[in-house]
């Protein structure tokens, strides 16, 4: 059931959208050489443009590098600006490409078999499904994923900010919009132009349970190192041959496998994720993401996997360590946010408002949000409805996002309260 009246009414509108962005490729790429990475995401842009325009925001367009911006003027004066941001791609984690949502109205509990791909899902094993009974859900086919990390998002935020336009009695502040490309890779907030968005804080709609309310998570780093061998034909090997592929793999196999691995981790445990092993015997890369919530401990995790290929590779005559980079991606944004306190309360009286409970909790992850925070622009991450990211059995709550959206309303009224309309952030932007 939707939380209120004013999500009942964004509901029908608000999942036509959905469909319809789900509909289209953006499935971002790994090995990206520009911005985007991939072409459906600037396709999605182009049509969030016209959207926006026939909705009336003004300076609305679509930069070289597929970052959608627009602004929706104030009925509020001397309000800050407030940013709500999304991200156009999808995860390369599952194919994203031919993507065709089911709706099952008002679910009645059963276990849901999609028509492709043999996959079910069953709230028996599936976290977060139980307690959907009598929702509207939104699946894929089961052979794609279903792209509510972020479409959802994307979704909401039109949908709340066109009827904000429509509306113009409705409280507001001067709300800028953003959807950016490439967030699945890492790459979604690295050309964002934080000086010309001109807002004093924003919010990513990037997360899942309904009630989400996310000001810290994981440090990341990434590594990849090189192993270097000899080669030489099999046959004339005795003596002389050093594997690459092989030593890569012991240094795998003497990562500690009963902690630090994702499947052994949770809440504030950081891990070591082995992401690939790619090479031949004459050389072998290994490519590894590191987290932690605590700078200090993904340091020790870093320098865990150094002196584990260290020593693997020293009891191993002619082998050699060819290369070993460890390199940040991006940061805890709970330091960034802890200066400014009034937007994690603007968020949590919109909440209420719209008559959810606040449910704070770190993000095993990482959002735009966390470099955003960090160039200057502080941005926590709020809830969109979507769950089972990157996987074919992805699905959403349509009551869910549409209380998202109906909280986004309510979030713009409240930054034009006396208690909050006087804030303004330092323009510190990087």
């Amino acid at each position: 059931m939707a939380t209120s009246a004013l999500a009942g009414e964004l509901a029908p509108g608000l999942l036509e959208r959905f469909v319809r962005y789900c509909r289209m490729d953006t499935t971002s790429a790994r090995d990206r050489t520009g911005s985007p990475s991939t072409p459906g995401q600037l396709e999605l842009g182009r049509l969030l443009v016209q959207e926006l325009r026939a909705a009336g925001l003004a300076d609305t367009a679509l930069d070289p590098d597929g970052y959608v911006y627009a602004t929706l003027e104030a009925t509020v004066a001397d309000a800050p600006v407030v940013g709500l941001l999304a991200h156009l791609d999808t995860s390369p984690d599952a194919p994203g490409a031919g993507v065709s949502p089911v709706v099952h109205p008002e679910w009645d509990g059963g276990a849901l078999t999609l028509p492709r791909g043999g996959t079910v899902l069953d709230p028996a094993v599936e976290p977060g499904l139980a307690v959907k009974l009598g929702h509207t859900l939104v699946t894929s086919s089961g052979d794609t994923l279903l792209g509510a990390d972020d479409k959802a998002g994307v979704a909401e935020v039109m949908t709340a900010v066109t009827w904000l336009a429509a509306n113009p009695r409705a409280p507001r502040p001067t709300v800028r919009v953003a959807f950016t490309p490439d967030e699945e890779v890492g790459q979604g907030a690295t050309l964002f132009d934080v000086a010309g968005f001109g807002a004093d804080c924003a919010y990513t709609l990037d997360g899942s349970d309904v009630g989400e309310l996310q000001d810290e998570t994981f440090t990341a780093a990434e590594v990849r190192l090189v192993v270097g061998g000899v080669d030489i034909h099999p046959g004339f090997a005795y003596g002389t041959m050093v594997n690459a592929a092989t030593v890569a793999a012991e240094i795998v196999a003497a990562l500690p496998a009963d902690r630090l691995t994702p499947a052994t981790t949770r809440g504030r445990d950081g891990f070591i994720h082995v992401v690939s092993v790619a090479g031949d015997a004459v050389a072998c890369e290994v490519h590894a993401i590191v987290r932690d919530f605590d700078d200090d401990l993904l340091a020790e995790h870093v320098q865990l996997l150094r002196s584990v290929a260290d020593r693997v590779v020293a009891d191993v005559p002619g082998a050699r360590l060819a290369a070993f980079e460890a390199t940040p991606q991006y940061p805890n944004m709970r330091r960034f946010l802890e200066p400014y306190p009034e937007i994690v309360r603007a968020a949590e009286l919109a909440f209420r408002a719209e008559g959810v409970a606040p449910v704070r909790k770190p993000i095993r992850g990482g959002t735009d949000g966390s470099v955003l925070s960090a160039r200057g622009l502080p941005t926590p991450n709020l809830w969109a409805g979507g769950h089972a990211f990157h996987s074919v059995r992805e699905w959403a709550s349509l009551d869910d996002m549409a209380s998202a959206a109906a909280m986004l309303v309510r979030l713009c009224e409240t930054w034009t309260t006396p208690e909050l309309c006087g804030f303004r952030l330092a323009r510190t932007a990087v």
